[in-house]
């Protein structure tokens, strides 16, 4: 990109430097009167005019941007879980492992975010928190969009969104069917290992619990892996995952500790203590517990 900045003083150089210039705009659309621009695409002017502090507090931006990226940043994260779960359905495991490492590097993003809001004070945060109310990001039905259709499931977590008939019914909509370990374990059934009887009478709402013998497929699995490869690269993409969002709930509760110490959420819960709580959730488990006995 030109600088005009770095052309220089010197005089003599003035009509090189513009003929410089003008070359760099050869063939490039200048005129955006009847011609959609970068903004018009992005919708920009919507975008960039959601942000709508609430107090005079310097550090309210920093907050709501921090929070509103992060949502965009989910919003995608679910538009390729739901991808992944019709591809595991169909077998189209190549297209699986693309999927879920584009998951996995939005964590990590989401992770950099942290560092960014770690660099707010506890009092920067006093003068503006009392704007919040009672919203909070256990709130967010992006959030417990991704728990759900990933398989924490715990249809009491819906009781926060029934305000919001749309939500609501998106979110009943995702505990409807199986989550994205349940297809997975559809999948091993499918390609013939044996799993027990965990998906007889499976209630799709319910978190799935650990088993033995899912354990023991899995373990078949990794002791094959060129036989079962499309397993074998599913079950590590899956653990590349979860470990990415293991390091996200960790840097939130480091994050609220930081700013908050152990103060309730302004949504009422617990803050530090609920998220701690949060730590200790595992979504695949055999996937982890299946390397002591490898």
């Amino acid at each position: 990109m030109s600088c005009p900045y770095m052309s220089g003083n010197n005089p003599d150089n003035s009509q090189k430097n513009n003929s410089n210039n003008d070359s760099d705009t050869d063939g490039v659309q200048m005129d955006f009167k009847d011609r959609m621009s970068y903004g018009d695409y992005l919708q920009l002017d919507s975008l960039l005019n959601s942000q709508k502090p609430l107090s005079t507090a310097h550090d309210e931006m920093l907050f709501i941007v921090q929070h509103q990226t992060s949502e965009l940043w989910l919003k995608l994260a679910i538009h390729e879980m739901q991808a992944i779960l019709q591809e595991i359905k169909q077998d189209k495991l190549a297209q699986v492992s693309k999927h879920l490492t584009r998951v996995s590097r939005i964590f990590e993003q989401l992770n950099s975010a942290w560092d960014v809001l770690r660099t707010m004070t506890p009092s920067e945060y006093t003068t503006f928190r009392e704007s919040l109310g009672q919203s909070s990001g256990f709130q967010s039905y992006q959030y417990r969009a991704i728990e759900f259709l990933v398989g924490n499931r715990n249809p009491a977590m819906l009781k926060p969104h029934e305000h919001e008939t749309v939500v609501h019914q998106h979110l009943e909509d995702i505990l409807s069917v199986p989550s994205l370990y349940d297809e997975a374990l559809l999948l091993m059934q499918r390609q013939g290992l044996d799993i027990g009887n965990v998906l007889e009478g499976r209630n799709w709402r319910e978190k799935h619990q650990p088993s033995e013998a899912v354990e023991s497929a899995w373990l078949i699995v990794y002791e094959n892996p060129q036989q079962y490869w499309g397993l074998y690269e599913l079950a590590e993409k899956l653990v590349d995952f979860e470990d990415y969002f293991r390091r996200w709930r960790f840097n939130h509760v480091t994050t609220v500790e930081r700013i908050i110490g152990l103060k309730s959420g302004t949504g009422g819960s617990g803050g530090v203590s609920y998220l701690r709580k949060m730590l200790d959730t595992v979504l695949f488990p055999e996937l982890w517990t299946v390397r002591t006995r490898m």
